[in-house]
């Protein structure tokens, strides 16, 4: 949700409800008017599986899967998330679906429990893009 709002508003915020909400934002890139559909989905709504999971992931034409660079169990989670993701979406078209790992609070480098690299491994293994950023930043 923090990264959520800082791209749409550009202003942090650090306590966030266990809600999930979609979100529309115009933006102009390289000349070009975008409009995006941001369904952002809290952590303890991500566990789920079934319908829900498969209707959020049939709605998405994109995927940015974020973790806490201090909490090793948001990044574990991801190898699963994207099997996931991708047999929804390959399976159908055959198209690669777009998908990028974004590891958050990276200015919390003293707390960190997962590295840069192990990010950057994980997302090359799994042919995703890969960032790692501060929404408080």
């Amino acid at each position: 949700a923090a990264l959520t709002v800082r791209f749409l508003t550009r202003r942090f915020i650090g306590e966030y409800g266990d809600m999930e909400f979609i979100y529309s934002h115009n933006l102009t890139v390289d000349g070009r008017e975008i409009l995006f559909h941001i369904w952002d989905v809290p952590s303890s709504q991500q566990a789920e599986e079934g319908s829900s999971e498969e209707k959020r992931i049939q709605w998405a034409d994109s995927f940015v899967l974020v973790y806490s660079i201090c909490d090793r169990a948001s990044f574990n989670i991801l190898p699963l998330k994207i099997q996931f993701i991708k047999a929804a979406k390959e399976g159908q078209n055959q198209e690669k679906v777009p998908i990028v790992i974004v590891g958050n609070k990276r200015d919390l480098h003293h707390q960190r429990v997962v590295s840069s690299e192990e990010g950057r491994l994980l997302a090359l293994s799994l042919d995703c893009g890969f960032y790692e950023v501060s929404a408080a930043e």
